[in-house]
């Protein structure tokens, strides 16, 4: 059985092994794939998987050998899902391997914005407390979390993890979930509400038609003077041309962003100039042991389907 992975540079960089795919049939790895080599690299593979290379449907349908496609990531939207069923190719996903470490993540902008420990670490190196006429300075005003209200928005497993911490640190947490009913053990208030009262908002919702845009410049307004926004979710979720002027104007006190609307970041990207906003590469996900739990499930959903079992469809 002929197994091609389309994009295997972001999940393994080399790092990790491929051994127990490898015991599942013949593998052919490529660190990345262009569009236009798509096509040509699955041919006669009866098993592809791709973590961010699309799959569109005039692949899928060029490729009459195509039996399953694995995506190596939890967002299925690189894959035409209708395409695929009209083919009889199984889709499947791995969900929930990153949660802890997308909360670290969260968790490592907000204590950030509050504690400014890279600033202050840049400064020493700098040379600016030897040279300082007092025991201790700082660059910046620094805050206690404790007591301070944060905002979730999206109450999965992700955005249940970031509500345990922020409790452990002492803030209050508020919660918006499009399905009321699973808000347990925090409170839950309407959206607008949540975004306009909380020192801290942080982004644990999927990509929808609903959701896109949802940070748009009026809800940025809305948000506390001197407010926060975190978005370790999707990029487009945040209008960033409103999210830029915002920060820039003063309005909100600072941002901490992983994903963007388009990634890479685009060239002219005002949030990279943008004051207070602090921007890293989509890296959430990519703790050594969330990629372990990811291509160990991969391997583990293509056994399942090999056994007739499958775990994870995405397209059934």
């Amino acid at each position: 059985m002929k197994i091609v992975i389309l994009d295997a540079f972001t999940a393994n960089p080399g790092d990790l092994s491929w051994e127990g795919l490898k015991a599942l049939g013949e593998v052919e790895i490529h660190e990345r794939t262009a569009p236009e080599e798509v096509i040509s690299r699955c041919a006669g593979a009866e098993i592809v998987l791709t973590n961010k290379a699309l799959v569109p449907a005039e692949a899928i349908e060029a490729l009459p050998d195509l039996k399953y496609i694995g995506v190596v990531a939890t967002g299925v939207n690189v894959v035409d899902l209708d395409a695929a069923k009209e083919a009889g190719v199984v889709v499947t996903n791995v969900p929930g391997y990153s949660t802890d470490s997308v909360a670290q993540l969260s968790f490592a902008l907000i204590l950030e914005l509050a504690s400014r420990v890279g600033d202050h670490s840049r400064a020493v190196a700098d040379g600016v407390w030897e040279d300082c006429a007092d025991f201790s300075f700082t660059t910046s005003p620094i805050v206690e979390l404790s007591g301070k209200q944060l905002g979730i928005i999206g109450f999965g497993a992700i955005g249940q993890a970031t509500a345990k911490v922020a409790a452990a640190l002492g803030m209050k947490v508020v919660v918006y979930n499009r399905t009321r009913e699973k808000v347990v053990d925090f409170p839950y208030a309407p959206l607008d509400e949540v975004i306009a009262t909380s020192d801290v908002v942080s982004l644990h919702c999927p990509l929808t038609p609903e959701t896109d845009q949802l940070m748009n410049a009026d809800r940025l307004a809305s948000m506390k003077e001197g407010a926060w926004l975190i978005n370790t979710s999707r990029g487009p979720l945040v209008d960033e041309a409103a999210l830029a002027d915002s920060l820039n104007s003063g309005h909100l006190g600072g941002a901490g962003l992983d994903v963007l609307c388009k990634e890479p970041m685009a060239k002219g990207n005002p949030l990279r100039t943008a004051k207070n906003c602090l921007i890293t590469p989509h890296i959430a996900w990519a703790t050594r042991e969330a990629r372990v739990r990811l291509i160990d499930q991969v391997v583990a959903n293509i056994s399942a389907w090999q056994a007739d079992k499958p775990l994870n469809v995405v397209n059934a």
